[in-house]
């Protein structure tokens, strides 16, 4: 299986040919992943993450939804609702971070073990699945008070919901090191790219020792964390900061 490829991620300095034409190649022989991608946002990151688990090669088109590229009459024709991520599958357009994920280990996953087949055990996984678009929409609406509403504070009625968030994944953590049990599966990606979020806008102080010994561990053991992840989440993060800094 190829590698991920991603001139910006691995910092070689690659000519627009050989890109092109190694893209090409893939396509052609339908060995690429496209994804359509903004590195501040969580849900991408979280897919990214997982095509890198699975070893799948991708071609990375960028969205700048500050520049509401999301709202092109092209990418409105990929996904009406115009949201990311969304991938392109040799044709099949997929949108939806957890759709994309089950789908991605569902096809190309060698073994089950991160959505696993057995029913009451994929049943757990779909369950934290569910959970974390509520956690996502909680993230979302603090992001966007800082970020869009440019509020220097997080309204007080919204602090309540995130703290009730933040409980509520410590308490999912109870008695077992990951998400859905102990060992790691695709709730573990969905999460994992928004708790720093709600950290960033409503620090724990340590009341959520067992989410914050679960990220460090997501860390260690999901492949290229560092490389995936870091870039997108430190600039959410520093954006984030500086507004409620300002």
């Amino acid at each position: 299986m190829l590698n991920s490829f991603s001139p910006q991620q691995t910092g070689v300095q690659v000519s627009v040919f050989h890109r092109l034409h190694f893209a090409t190649y893939l396509q052609v022989s339908g060995m690429v992943i496209i994804l359509y991608y903004m590195g501040r946002s969580p849900p991408t990151r979280s897919v990214d993450l997982v095509l890198h688990a699975l070893n799948l090669a991708v071609e990375y088109k960028t969205i700048n939804l500050v520049a509401r590229e999301h709202l092109t009459p092209e990418f409105l024709k990929l996904n009406p609702l115009h949201t990311i991520p969304l991938i392109d599958d040799n044709g099949f357009i997929l949108w939806e971070s957890r759709a994309i994920m089950t789908y991605l280990v569902s096809k190309y996953g060698k073994d089950d073990s991160l959505y696993p087949k057995d029913l009451q055990q994929r049943a757990i996984v779909d369950q934290r699945l569910h959970y974390s678009n509520d956690v996502f929409y909680i993230s979302k609406l603090a992001a966007r008070e800082l970020l869009l509403h440019k509020k220097k504070s997080i309204p007080a009625e919204l602090l309540v919901k995130i703290r009730e968030v933040q409980e509520n994944v410590e308490k999912l953590l109870r008695g077992q090191e990951f998400m859905a049990g102990d060992s790691l599966t695709l709730a573990d990606y969905s999460y994992v790219t928004l708790m720093d979020v709600l950290e960033t806008v409503c620090p724990t102080e340590n009341r959520c020792p067992l989410t914050s010994a679960w990220f460090l561990r997501c860390k260690t053991v999901m492949k290229d964390f560092v490389k995936v992840n870091e870039n997108g989440a430190s600039q959410l993060k520093e954006l984030l900061k500086q507004q409620l800094d300002s």
